[in-house]
């Protein structure tokens, strides 16, 4: 439903834009005082106000239209108005719109030029609610991420260096290379990070390398134009344009090859991206943050791993440590995850037993945070009651659990679906490392997962 208010102390020139905007919009309000403008905005919505500028005899200043703007937009700031006037000043026409109208017509109209003016103050106002109900989506979407990957900064030492590391850095633009073994958090420093940044209200865009066909790898960091190969319908922007004004995180770091590497490279030299099938390069504005699990120093020395690359990658280097080496904040993380899962499956009252923190801190964690945060999730479905005992966590070497469920049958899904659940186990739920595992691709054992309800 589309309205329209028209204040003009003209009655004939109300009655005249009713009859001609009758077909245009569902709505049509009109009022020859301004003074009822609130009254009429308190009780509608409307798509566009048309606003006389000048309502007392013999004044020609504009003044009191633009008086009543700032109280329509002070009392909706995304109201659209538009502006009618029977004086061809210009610039009263300029001041109006630098002070917030969206355009203005003057009188006697040409209709024409009058409907095309309403019908693009309308667009634009339902632009405008459109754009403010993205704006309140993402920062719903923002919330939940960061609640998702909400940190824990824990009691250890080791740690303490990492968040003070992290603390010192985040507001600069510098590259940062975060290295750790997989599952001990290197996604959540990066969104610590991004979240301290002076770029924490723009997008941060994630990409996980070690999932990233070859094939695709141009065209996903740096886009594609329509025609560019078989199957591009239409010009794409790619993650680093996407993400231009915020940051990239580009996981799994060492999985580049040299060719990709070279790519890399030179985005990050020149600051532009050149999509493919495109002549012409794209700025880009990011901050990068990488993270790879692989002895990339190691790689370096073996020619497999460009050492220029990985001086533009690691400006500031950190070390995270695995969780056996600090089993101090053990009880921090157990606490945080068992308040997090009690929520989401509705256990609000479950706590753990006796004995149960301190056999966690005996267990060697091989998939370090992100294994805990597994067993926790386990525990709190598994639990019969308000308590957690020990039994309900399933802890110890995942490919040693029996074949008991599938024992005495060749029956091929059942086994593939033990198989499956040990390589995710075993890999405290890394799927890049479950798929080297398997020896399948990353969309297979997704399809897998989906399959069996894993």
């Amino acid at each position: 439903m589309s309205s329209i208010l028209i204040i003009d102390d003209n009655e004939e020139i109300l009655l005249a834009l009713r009859m001609f905007l009758q077909d245009h919009f569902d709505k049509i309000d009109t009022d020859p005082s301004p003074e009822r403008i609130p009254t009429l905005m308190d009780r509608n919505t409307y798509d566009v106000i048309v606003l006389d500028m000048n309502f007392r005899a013999g004044i020609n200043s504009g003044n009191e239209g633009m008086y009543w703007l700032q109280r329509i937009l002070e009392r909706d700031p995304q109201a659209v108005v538009v502006f009618i006037t029977a004086y061809g000043d210009v610039q009263l026409a300029v001041n109006a719109i630098q002070n917030g109208a969206a355009d203005f017509i003057e009188k006697p109209w040409d209709e024409d030029r009058l409907l095309a003016t309403l019908l693009k103050a309308k667009a634009a106002r339902q632009s405008k609610l459109e754009i403010g109900k993205l704006k309140k989506k993402q920062k719903h979407l923002k919330e939940q991420l960061e609640i998702n990957h909400q940190l824990v900064y824990g009691k250890s030492q080791a740690m303490g260096k990492v968040w003070e590391t992290v603390r010192k850095v985040a507001p600069t633009d510098a590259n940062i290379l975060i290295l750790g073994e997989n599952g001990t958090g290197k996604e959540v420093v990066a969104h610590e990070i991004h979240r301290l940044s002076k770029r924490s209200r723009e997008i941060f865009v994630g990409v996980d390398m070690g999932a990233l066909a070859p094939t695709l790898f141009e065209s996903e960091l740096f886009g594609h134009r329509k025609g560019a190969f078989t199957g591009a319908m239409d010009d794409r922007s790619g993650r680093f344009e996407v993400a231009s004004g915020g940051t990239v995180f580009l996981d799994e770091i060492g999985n580049l090859n040299l060719e990709q590497q070279a790519k890399l490279l030179a985005v990050l030299q020149n600051r532009e991206v050149v999509p493919v099938g495109a002549s012409q390069p794209v700025d880009i504005d990011i901050r990068l943050v990488s993270a790879t699990n692989s002895a990339i120093y190691e790689r370096v020395k073996e020619g497999s791993f460009r050492e220029d690359l990985l001086y533009r990658l690691n400006t500031i280097r950190i070390d995270l440590p695995p969780l056996r080496e600090r089993k101090e904040d053990i009880a921090v993380l157990v606490q945080f995850f068992l308040s997090k899962f009690a929520v989401k499956y509705q256990k609000n009252e479950i706590r753990l037993g006796a004995g149960v923190l301190s056999r966690l801190k005996k267990y060697e964690w091989p998939g370090n945070v992100r294994e805990l945060q597994n067993a926790v999730e386990k525990a709190v479905i598994l639990s019969d009651g308000i308590t957690i005992q020990q039994d309900d966590f399933q802890l110890g070497n995942p490919m040693s659990i029996s074949n008991s469920k599938v024992e005495g049958t060749l029956n091929l899904e059942e086994n593939e679906k033990v198989l499956i659940q040990k390589a995710i186990d075993k890999t405290g739920g890394n799927y890049s490392q479950a798929v080297k595992e398997l020896g399948i691709t990353r969309k297979t054992l997704y399809n897998k997962i989906k399959k069996y309800d894993l």
